[in-house]
């Protein structure tokens, strides 16, 4: 079996589970929009303590939760990341919050990282500001990405999930009939 067929095969799996869950189309749809909401944020080791946290507070489905971050892993981590520094450092520039002059492209924040992780010329002040700066980025442009990603994926889940439910009840009722 190749690639793609266990990878369509994974996410169809995922796809059935969550949507044969047992409990109201609207904890699975807050589930899913909180899994892509904290998916967008730039904290991959934290991502699935913060949403089952957040899916115990808001009694939103856990499984569909801790399932939706996984869009944001190690494979997809880095064009991922890239396309949030872009947006936050943008955005941050807009409302006039300085952006360190070194880190503004992409190709300046690699070269800032390289030198900031010089084993040669390593200050542990620098390592922290400049940490602290990208995470802001990061985080910025990850809010403005996952606010209007998480109400979308909000409505098509719960739209997915009432559609099955509807289409199971008919296919259920022709068996009973016929």
């Amino acid at each position: 079996m190749g690639w793609w067929t266990r990878l369509k095969r994974i996410i169809r799996f995922y796809y059935l589970r969550i949507i044969r869950l047992r409990t109201s189309a609207h904890s699975i749809a807050l589930g899913i929009a909180l899994g892509v909401f904290i998916g967008c944020l730039p904290i991959i080791p934290f991502q699935s303590v913060v949403v089952l946290a957040l899916a115990f507070i808001f009694r939103a489905n856990k499984v569909a939760a801790f399932v939706c971050t996984f869009f944001s892993n190690a494979l997809t981590m880095i064009p991922f990341y890239a396309v949030l520094y872009l947006i936050g450092s943008f955005v941050l520039q807009i409302f006039g919050v300085s952006v360190a002059e070194d880190m503004r492209t992409f190709d300046q924040l690699v070269a800032k990282f390289s030198q900031m992780f010089n084993p040669d010329d390593m200050s542990m002040r620098d390592l922290i500001r400049g940490s602290w700066e990208l995470f802001l980025v990061l985080m910025t442009g990850g809010v403005i990405l996952g606010v209007p990603w998480s109400i979308g994926m909000y409505f098509l889940g719960r739209k997915t999930v009432l559609g099955y439910r509807r289409r199971r009840a008919q296919r259920m009722m022709r068996r009973r009939l016929g």
